[in-house]
């Protein structure tokens, strides 16, 4: 037996002002029960203070206020799914980016707390749930052979 595996799209209620909009919280969510519900998959936490990896139960994506969109990404073993939270447990959260810079007063990204950009200085897209998911868990479950596309 396998479960369907997908990344979902939910509306955020206060976007970022320094990142792109639209934004979306994207997840891994993989049904595991026939009514559609299963676990969540996903970083969470800001900028300022870090991410981290955490996984729950959910119901059905769809039934949410919030849900955006649904994306099917593949299949994974039902012998194979607890291996899901090893793997993302071991995919680095996105770290914190950002903090208040007392020169500027505002929260600003930098490049490690308390160095701040010069204004001008290029500087280096952040990382979000979003690019976690995308750029990183994704690519390590398939990597694994875990996540079959």
């Amino acid at each position: 037996m396998s479960y369907n595996v997908y990344r979902i799209e939910y509306t955020i209620a206060v976007p970022d002002p320094d990142m792109p909009t639209p934004r979306y919280h994207n997840v891994i969510f993989v049904e595991t029960k026939t009514d559609g519900s299963g676990t969540i998959h996903n970083v969470v936490g800001d900028l300022v203070t870090g991410m981290t990896y955490e996984s729950e139960p959910s119901s059905r994506p769809e039934d949410s206020d919030t849900f955006f969109r649904k994306h099917y990404l593949g299949t994974v073993a039902e012998s194979d799914y607890p291996k899901i939270d090893e793997i993302l447990q071991a995919v680095p959260a996105p770290p914190k980016q950002k903090s208040f810079n007392l020169a500027s007063m505002k929260t600003e990204q930098h490049k490690s707390p308390g160095v701040f950009y010069a204004p001008g200085e290029p500087r280096p897209p952040m990382v979000k749930c979003t690019e976690w998911t995308i750029n990183q868990a994704i690519p390590a479950l398939v990597d694994a052979g875990i996540l079959r596309q």
